[in-house]
């Protein structure tokens, strides 16, 4: 059983930044894929961004050139840099690692944008 625990939400104003970490419990973290979604109220859960074990990583168009994501191997730890935070940014957002067809997801933490 993988466990992921989410931090580093909170309230910021528009404009502001936050950068959300995850830390995986999983020894083959380096051969995973990571990634985080979000979920506002009323809305469906959507995908953010992601990163292969390679490295490789994309983001969603409406978070595109805003949000960064990146990995620390050593730390099994995936993190979402994230600027010029919108109202629509509001959401509980949620970390997954997935593991040859295996995903796993993060209790979620809560990121409100809001003056």
């Amino acid at each position: 059983q993988v466990q992921l625990v989410e931090s580093g939400g909170g309230l910021v104003q528009p404009g502001g930044s936050l950068t959300l970490s995850c830390a995986a419990s999983r020894s083959a973290f380096s051969r995973s894929s990571l990634g985080w979604y979000r979920q506002a109220p009323g809305k469906q859960r959507e995908w953010v961004a992601s990163i292969t074990s390679g490295g490789s990583t994309n983001c969603a168009d409406p978070v595109k050139g805003r949000f960064t994501i990146s990995r620390d191997n050593a730390k099994n730890t995936v993190y979402l840099q994230m600027t010029s935070l919108k109202p629509d940014d509001t959401a509980v957002y949620y970390c997954t690692l997935s593991f040859f067809g295996a995903v796993y997801w993060g209790q979620g933490t809560q990121v409100t944008v809001s003056s």
